[in-house]
């Protein structure tokens, strides 16, 4: 309400300064006649004194004395009509400047209210990250989400295609066990535009892939999820992404959807950090890196970051240390069981090195985010106080792990 009254009470000055000056319609400055009639009569007296010095004759004091009278008369009939001349209408006057007084003062708060934020009151950064925090935990599910977006067209296809797909869904749904047949069936609901069905088939696959997945295959499942949502990212969608990110750190879709959802739960700063970083790791013809390019200087903009332009691949920031690309063309080959051994063996190794060596904010916020993965509450829990312990002095890292525990869900 203090808002709104301080508002009003400035709009209304403004508004009342510029009634009285249409209603006063002062003039700046006398008009130029005014100041010919003082120098007219000021020579007419300098006649006279010359005359009576002697420095002209009585003839000539009379011609000059003739020619300033005329350009006297001449001066006042122009100061006389524009004294007499039509003034400004005061009711008409007095009208527009009441109405200048309504738009100006309506204008502004309609216009605030319709761009503005109207009870939002100032938040400091600490009241913003809580506020993220909890976006995060209560935002829409998967099918909360899918609901509310508007049916759109399917793209034209051949009728042969349809046809072929319509066989597909038969033969697949007729061999529940034949994992092929399931990624087929994702990849082809995705090119007819069906992404709910598109991701469910891609679930079955993961299913009965036996373990044999990679990051790709999750977070392929999070962009037919996300797709499926209009382009938000669901907690379902994320924990897919969390899992894609355990495997491989590095892998650039993930990181790229992770950033986009760091942005719309209201952390745009790690959304940029986020994207900054994948940026300077490449390839530069990366469709990823295109779609971050399109993207990174509005999240800067909103994170309060003054955006240059970041090479992709040129390799300014060290990337974090992870699985490498023999570790995960290994990780292929592996059962189920060994492939979830591997990722608790790297969580391991990471916990470790954290506990002796110490890392930086983003490896603690990893290791939180694989441990709740993983199952590992409690232990995630424990990992998070610990971190807070050692980041205690710096607020970002602190904004960094507290939105980390908010997703996996063991914030305070």
């Amino acid at each position: 309400m203090i808002f709104w009254t301080v508002t009003a009470l400035i709009a209304f000055a403004a508004a009342l300064l510029l009634a009285m000056i249409i209603i006063r319609a002062r003039e700046q400055g006398e008009p130029a006649a005014a100041y010919d009639l003082r120098v007219y009569r000021q020579q007419l007296r300098e006649v006279d004194k010359d005359l009576a010095r002697g420095v002209i004759a009585e003839a000539d004091a009379e011609r000059i004395r003739t020619e300033i009278s005329r350009r006297i008369l001449a001066a006042d009939a122009q100061l006389q009509k524009r004294k007499s001349g039509p003034a400004q209408p005061r009711a008409l006057s007095l009208g527009f400047a009441i109405a200048t007084a309504l738009l100006v003062t309506g204008g502004t708060l309609g216009l605030y209210w319709q761009l503005g934020a109207p009870g939002y009151s100032d938040l400091g950064l600490q009241d913003r990250i809580r506020m993220a925090g909890e976006r995060a935990a209560n935002r829409p599910s998967q099918a909360e989400a899918e609901a509310e977006v508007p049916e759109i067209a399917n793209p034209q296809v051949e009728e042969g295609y349809l046809k072929l797909v319509e066989q597909l869904r038969k033969t697949a749904g007729e061999r529940e066990g034949d994992a092929r047949g399931q990624a087929l069936l994702a990849q082809h609901e995705a090119n007819l535009g069906n992404f709910k069905a598109a991701y469910e088939a891609k679930t079955n696959y993961i299913r009965l892939a036996e373990g044999k997945v990679n990051a790709r295959d999750f977070t392929e499942l999070a962009e037919l999820k996300i797709m499926a949502a209009g382009g938000y990212v669901s907690p379902e969608a994320q924990t897919d992404l969390q899992k894609a990110r355990a495997i491989d750190p590095s892998h650039g879709p993930a990181r790229y959807y992770w950033g986009l959802m760091l942005g719309q739960i209201g952390r745009p700063d790690l959304a940029y950090r986020e994207w900054a970083a994948t940026l300077r790791d490449g390839p530069a013809e990366a469709p990823w890196v295109k779609g971050i390019q399109g993207q990174i200087e509005e999240m800067a903009f909103r994170a309060g970051v003054e955006y240059r332009p970041i090479t992709p691949g040129g390799g300014t920031a060290p990337a974090l240390p992870g699985p490498s690309a023999e570790d995960m063309a290994g990780a292929s080959e592996l059962s189920a069981e060994e492939q979830q051994e591997m990722i608790r063996g790297m969580v391991t190794r990471l916990s470790d090195r954290l506990a002796t060596e110490g890392g930086s904010a983003e490896e603690w916020a990893r290791l939180i985010g694989a441990l709740s993965v993983l199952g590992e509450t409690d232990r995630a829990r424990t990992v998070y106080d610990e971190a807070r312990g050692a980041f205690e002095a710096d607020a970002e890292a602190l904004a960094l792990l507290e939105t980390i525990a908010a997703q996996a869900g063991i914030a305070e």
